[in-house]
């Protein structure tokens, strides 16, 4: 990590968004997929910039492999779950020195205005949180008013209607989204397509067995680990030649315009 201060900003009488049902970072057990999480960062890493805003940081897994990857001057680490928050706090204050991070209770919404005044972002992250928000274009809408000129959205989300099931509606999950779809709500609220690209082709027969066929609504770290250490290596790989028809999630970079 970058020498630095590091600030933890309580905010936590700041109110919820209204229709905001977003319950924390829901999969806890991908917090052992490493190497699932260091792909989406090399994919995302090319394009960030200096200041930099994680939505739904949930207890920050994302977040330290952000600050130790990547020579950023300042991150603000947005959690809506209060629950989460709290661990999130604990997780910073462990971090060794790093650059300035404030942490904020609320929605990005509610946030934005505190953040925008400290250091106006040029990147801001949504992983696994977009599914979540009942008003996805209104959340664009509040990103692409809070970005510096210029400014990039990095977004991953659970893609293709088709593969929803169970688990998906247990842990929150309002939508799985298409490509075409993602692209359009992006370009209406002002943003051009920078990347757009199925992610991890190799896990949509796995998810549809488990989650359709099965109807399971469990994920266990167990399987999560095995899929990570075997799969994920060369799914990645392959994926960096050769660009999917389809594909678990959806990964996508955007400029404002």
């Amino acid at each position: 990590m970058t020498e630095g201060n590091s600030e933890i900003e309580q905010l936590s009488d700041l109110p919820d968004s209204e229709g905001f049902t977003y319950t924390g970072r829901e999969l806890e057990a991908m917090s052992v997929a490493s190497n699932y999480h260091s792909w989406i960062l090399g994919i995302f890493s090319p394009y960030l910039g200096r200041h930099l805003v994680e939505v739904g940081a949930g207890i920050g897994s994302f977040s330290e492999l952000i600050l130790s990857h990547h020579a950023c001057e300042t991150i603000s680490l947005v959690e809506p779950s209060r629950e989460m928050c709290e661990q999130l706090r604990v997780r910073v204050s462990q971090m060794p020195p790093s650059p300035l991070v404030d942490v904020y209770h609320a929605s990005f919404p509610d946030a934005a205005p505190m953040i925008t005044s400290k250091h106006p972002p040029d990147s801001i992250i949504y992983v696994n949180v977009l599914e979540h928000i009942e008003d996805d274009e209104a959340e664009l809408a509040a990103i692409h008013s809070s970005l510096s000129p210029h400014g990039r959205v990095f977004i991953f989300v659970p893609a293709l209607r088709w593969l929803y099931g169970a688990f998906d509606e247990r842990v929150g999950h309002l939508r799985r989204y298409m490509k075409n779809e993602l692209e359009a709500k992006l370009d209406r609220a002002g943003f051009q397509i920078v990347v757009s690209k199925y992610f991890d082709l190799a896990g949509v027969a796995p998810w549809w067995i488990k989650y359709r066929l099965l109807k399971s609504a469990t994920m266990e770290s167990g399987a999560v680990r095995f899929y990570d250490r075997y799969i994920v290596p060369s799914a990645r790989r392959f994926e960096s030649v050769i660009r999917p028809p389809l594909g678990k999630n959806l990964i996508v970079v955007a400029q404002k315009r």
